[in-house]
């Protein structure tokens, strides 16, 4: 058993380490800055474009995509310590190097399903970063924790050349962002179908497309998320659409859905464990920096016990999730799908309490602008919902633990 990285890895480390104390770090202050001059606030900052132009001089491009003909054709092991290093300014280098949520997940699901017609118009601009994209799948009508419950319907015209597309969507990520112009929307087709997961189809909808209305943004946690294009409530009025919009065929979409969360989940983790990493650090930052009752924080018992036990976490989180990486790149999303499950559950828990501990070590800091810590904390508990929430992980993983004994 090897736990060394391979050389492609470690090169690509060393570049992307060099790239974030160079660029990255040094452009979250002047992001925030150039922000708020803006005319709008979903429009992006100059500094982002010019992160993301370094990146692709630095070959730092598209490096989530393991399709060699579209990315950087890197397995998922030697991806998830690249991630993890991204995790540790989210709000900026998975942008930069064009490795961004949800754009990611977009990506690999039209490499995969999409026409050739529809990787043209598509795909290939989002590689390039030239546009933006949102997946359009959660409802606030519905427990959209069960995807089967999905109610939004994508009807076939009677002459057969369009589908109408109509329901409601939210939290639906990216979609304020200006840059974004396609969203893949998850409905129905075939709503009283016998088979419940073969009710829901894919579709590609274009963001200027009529009766597509962008309500409004949906905040997390008081955060509107500027950096990767706010999260939107939309509303599809019967929207209409060519026939040769759907992605793969009807029926299909309950399918492409889980084939698209599995790497996200993974690429989720990988960032998670980068921002423990950078909460520890600023943790060690703040215990040598500060005296409180004649002594340094560092000098606290409290302190050792937050530093250690954050320490064993990240360690073990990460041994996790590098596992589970390689049962991905050797049998398959579907081999894994135990251990993705496990460090689904595992990962924003465990990161979440690191990223309380920094908080609450950085007294009033830690819950202000001036750390980082408070929107990571934010970021990270709302990962105990996003793509499945912690309890329907649990409960899949724990009926597969009994079907072993029953």
């Amino acid at each position: 058993m090897d736990f060394a990285y391979d050389a492609r890895t470690e090169e690509l480390r060393a570049k992307l380490l060099a790239f974030m104390d160079e660029f990255v770090y040094p452009a979250e202050a002047v992001a925030h800055e150039q922000r708020e001059r803006l005319a709008s606030p979903w429009d992006t900052p100059q500094v982002v474009e010019d992160l993301k132009a370094e990146a692709r001089r630095q070959g730092l491009w598209n490096l989530f995509l393991p399709d060699a003909e579209y990315g950087a054709g890197l397995t998922n092991l030697q991806y998830a310590p690249l991630a993890e290093i991204t995790g540790r300014s989210p709000q900026l280098a998975p942008t930069a190097l064009n490795c961004a949520a949800p754009d990611t997940g977009n990506m690999e699901l039209l490499a995969q399903f999409a026409s050739d017609e529809q990787k043209k118009q598509w795909l290939e601009p989002l590689l390039r970063g030239e546009i933006r994209s949102a997946f359009a799948m959660t409802e606030p009508e519905v427990a959209s924790s069960d995807a089967t419950n999905i109610e939004t319907r994508i009807e076939r015209s009677a002459d057969g050349s369009e589908y109408v597309v109509t329901g409601r969507k939210w939290y639906i990520s990216g979609a304020m962002n200006p840059d974004c112009k396609i969203f893949i929307v998850m409905g129905k087709t075939d709503p009283d179908g016998a088979d419940v997961r073969r009710q829901q189809s894919m579709i590609l909808v274009p963001r200027d497309t009529p009766g597509v209305e962008i309500r409004r943004a949906m905040q997390v946690y008081g955060y509107e998320d500027h950096s990767h294009g706010g999260h939107a409530e939309v509303v599809f009025h019967g929207a209409r659409v060519p026939a040769s919009a759907l992605v793969g065929e009807e029926g299909g979409g309950f399918a492409i859905a889980q084939a698209r969360l599995g790497p996200g989940r993974i690429h989720h983790c990988m960032r998670l464990i980068g921002m423990a990493e950078r909460a520890i650090e600023l943790m060690c930052r703040r215990a040598v920096g500060r005296t409180a009752f004649g002594k340094s924080l560092a000098q606290q018992g409290v302190v050792h016990t937050w530093i250690a036990d954050a320490r064993v976490a990240v360690e073990q989180l990460r041994l996790l999730v590098l596992k589970t990486a390689w049962l991905m790149d050797t049998v398959g999303n579907r081999g894994a799908h135990t251990e993705i499950q496990a460090i689904k559950i595992a990962t924003p828990r465990a990161v979440v309490d690191i990223l309380d501990k920094a908080v609450q070590l950085h007294g009033a800091g830690g819950v202000s602008q001036d750390f980082p810590l408070a929107e990571l904390w934010a970021g990270a508990r709302t990962l105990k919902l996003a793509d499945g929430p912690d309890e329907v992980h649990q409960r899949s993983l724990a009926r597969r633990e009994l079907g072993r004994y029953v």
